[in-house]
């Protein structure tokens, strides 16, 4: 029993102090990911979160789907899934909920987190206090757990805001924007019309139904709108829509997005019920007898409020000409993405969305406070315009560069730096090799590993695949959308391909090969050569042979042009960096096939050409008059794990008929080992949305499930069954000497052959 005497003095909360190489506050992936990551490298860091569970807008509370660069697989992106540790969280989340149940995606996030003994976890538990030792650097921060009536106070050298609304940088007194900036500052013609288009993106709340099998009645809480039906927006809603698909119910643009997050969290809970008392009561759908509301969010998933200045602000030319910089440590590719202020009450559309060509890099410069100097910023508050910030918000995009603040956190612990140090030239290059170990994939940037032992060796495989066609399947698919094939040409390299087609009727086939106007893009925005074939009725074979070339090696667009009248056979073959595209409409993401803005925002027009998912999206049935050398051993010394637009697959491939294909590394004497790290195809073309979406697979089916490793005797390293991530790493139990290492794969796809992008040894 315990048993207290009344006291005249007030009680003191139960106080721990918490000492740590980094305090990270803000537990959405951005803040998920730096705790990791900087504690995979042995920092001591402590993880404060305000909510019950991991993972901000992607939890349980919100249920937004997870995305980033891919864009609903939408745009012109190819191969841009985002790489490193939020890449290793979405295929486990696939593996063990392809489905898309957010409840699930709950628990992977906070395995992730529990399994790193390095972190200490603070969940409902809310920062409302920093102290600052000086003027321009935080001591610690003060917050309070609701549930075990505890207070905390963490101290530490480094600290990272990744609260979504910047509580610490907020308190801790570093410069911020709130708002859209005008047209002139940074010369943004995206740049909204504050008065009539709005200053900010508001929230959105969603609901779940569902059926019951016998009717259900339902009566609406007095708070609830009584005039759904007069909504602009309601004309959006479809019987069955329900989570992340209600992303237009949306309100609070014209209000404080932060102190009046409650108010604009209750207003959305009057509009939600209000729609579902529409739609059950007005007679209008009378299939949603038997529906019952299942969920409603208690918490709405919030898009915008502060951004915090850092010594580079990324703004609308940088996504739109895909500038880059020096201290590239992230990559972009959603939108650019505005809402109007009045969201839901709104009778503009519910988004305008623009995309650039290609990716963009991110300055390692927009990820620390040019105020404080301790303080790193990951997540939506990184220093950028609201333009950009319309397309960096996103959540892979925000994790992917809560990677590379852990990380640098990690080399200012090493080398007793702060955040801003690591701008300079040579700290930076040392963050950028140690992110592109970690497969963090940084677009347009190659660095020489010296310390990666595989650069010496001179490699042996059993096979390797000379790329001559696709074998012809029994699966035609008519020309509803263009379709292309997408081939690795070298500049000034002419090609003859034969394709067999039916025509349903006299007809004419038009052929076309497009490449890209820059090497940074996949955007087939040049027509290179054409050629028009006369088709009879029935089943025949075409040749299309080049007369013009591409002026640079480059991914080439082999194009057969829309025509209902047409089918042309397909394979059944899938091979890593070879892929059909479609020049079709992908409404998600404001695709209509081709956007055309206006003249005076300066966003380019250009055709979108993106795939099908899998089972569908095969390639085409063709055969080549010389076969393409792209998929030799060479690949594997380079610094890229995904093909790029340069017309590089960066892969080994081994022929598809070689079922145990093996890989041998021989150096001219014998070299230390301690770690192994492989790379392998995971599709990263393929888009990994977290909930309400399912996939057709729980392992992508390029990764390499089984292999063996063995040293220069014949000794088994390490043997692996039923691997399903992009990256192993295997770390020997004590240092060996050897002169050769054998990597002996077994294909588990019939007809995909192995393929490994690369592989580095370290002493």
């Amino acid at each position: 029993m315990i048993s207290e005497a009344y006291s005249s003095q007030t009680r003191k909360t139960k106080t721990i102090p918490l000492e740590a190489d980094l305090v990270v506050v803000g537990g959405g992936l951005s803040g998920v990911c730096a705790a990791i990551t900087a504690a995979r490298s042995n920092l001591k860091v402590v993880l404060i979160q305000d909510r019950p569970v991991l993972g901000g807008n992607a939890s349980s509370e919100v249920r937004l789907w997870s995305l980033g660069a891919t864009s609903h697989m939408g745009n012109n992106n190819r191969w841009s899934r985002e790489g490193g540790l939020i890449n290793e969280i979405l295929l486990e989340n696939l593996k063990r909920n392809k489905e898309g149940n957010p409840l699930i995606f709950d628990t992977v996030l906070l395995e992730k987190v529990y399994e790193e003994k390095n972190i200490t976890l603070l969940l409902n538990t809310a920062v409302y206090e920093v102290e600052k030792g000086c003027d321009e650097k935080v001591k610690n921060v003060t917050a309070f757990c609701s549930q075990n009536s505890t207070t905390y106070i963490a101290s530490s050298p480094l600290f990272c805001d990744a609260s979504g609304d910047g509580i610490v940088a907020f308190m801790a007194g570093a410069s911020f924007r709130m708002g859209a900036e005008t047209k002139g500052e940074f010369d943004e013609g995206f740049a909204p019309n504050i008065k009539d288009y709005g200053n900010l993106l508001g929230h959105s709340l969603y609901f779940y139904t569902k059926d019951v099998g016998k009717p259900v009645s339902y009566t609406a809480p007095s708070f609830a709108i009584k005039n759904a039906e007069n909504l602009p927006r309601i004309k959006n809603y479809q019987l069955g829509d329900h989570g992340c698909k209600l992303w237009w119910v949306e309100h609070g643009g014209r209000l404080d997005t932060v102190h009046q997050s409650e108010d604009i969290k209750f207003e959305l809970w009057k509009v939600v019920y209000g729609i579902w008392d529409y739609v059950k009561n007005s007679g209008k759908y009378p299939e949603a007898n038997n529906l019952t509301l299942e969920w409603v969010g208690t918490i709405p998933g919030k898009r915008e409020s502060r951004r915090f200045e850092g010594d580079f602000m990324l703004t609308q030319k940088d996504i739109v000409e895909q500038r880059d910089y020096y201290d590239a440590i992230s990559f972009g590719g959603w939108a650019m993405d505005l809402h109007p202020a009045d969201g839901i009450y709104s009778e503009h559309n519910s988004c305008t969305q623009w995309h650039g060509k290609g990716v963009y890099s991110i300055p390692y410069r927009c990820y620390y406070s040019k105020n404080i100097d301790n303080l790193f910023l990951a997540g939506r508050i990184i220093s950028a315009s609201h333009v950009a910030f319309g397309s960096s918000r996103v959540m892979l995009t925000c994790a992917h560069g809560g990677q590379a603040v852990g990380k640098a956190a990690v080399l200012c612990k090493e080398e007793g730096l702060l955040p801003r140090d690591i701008a300079s030239k040579d700290k930076i290059e040392k963050l950028q090799l140690a992110l592109n170990r970690d497969g963090q994939s940084i677009p347009r940037l190659s660095l020489e590993d010296t310390a990666d032992l595989t650069t010496n060796a001179t490699i042996h495989a059993s096979s390797t695949l000379e790329f001559n066609g696709f074998a012809a399947a029994d699966d035609w698919q008519t020309l509803t959308f263009g379709l292309a094939q997408m081939l690795p040409l070298k500049a000034n390299e002419n090609i003859t391909l034969e394709i067999e087609v039916e025509a349903v009727e006299d007809t004419v086939l038009e052929l076309q090969l497009k490449s890209s106007s820059a090497c940074t893009h996949f955007t087939p925005d040049i027509v290179i050569d054409k050629q028009e074939v006369e088709l009879k009725k029935g089943k025949q074979t075409v040749t299309f042979s080049t007369t013009k070339t591409q002026s640079q090696d480059h991914y080439s667009f082999f194009c057969l042009m829309k025509n209902e009248n047409i089918k042309v056979r397909l394979s059944d073959d899938r091979v890593t960096g070879l892929m059909t595209v479609e020049n079709k409409i992908n409404k998600a993401v404001s695709n209509y096939g081709r956007q055309d803005p206006p003249a005076e925002i300066n966003v380019d027009s250009f055709e979108f050409w993106t795939p099908q998912r899998r089972p569908e999206g095969k390639n085409i049935a063709l055969k080549l008059s010389k076969s393409l050398s792209v998929f030799q051993t060479d690949n594997l010394k380079n610094s890229e794990v995904r093909p790029t637009s340069n017309g590089n697959t960066n892969a080994w491939v081994a022929n598809i008929e070689d079922k145990s294909p093996s890989l041998a590394l021989h150096w001219n004497e014998k070299v230390d080992i301690k770690t192994i790290k492989l790379f392998f195809d995971c599709d990263y073309d393929h888009a990994l949305e977290t909930t309400l979406m399912g996939h057709p697979e729980e392992v992508i089916p390029f990764v390499v499930s089984d292999y063996r490793i063995k040293d220069a005797s014949g000794s088994i390293l390490k043997e692996v069954t039923g691997n399903y991530q992009a990256i192993n790493t295997v770390e020997l139990e004590e240092s060996i000497s050897t002169e050769k290492l054998l990597f002996e794969f077994i294909q588990n796809e019939e007809q995909i052959p192995v393929s490994v992008f690369k592989i580095s040894v370290f002493a």
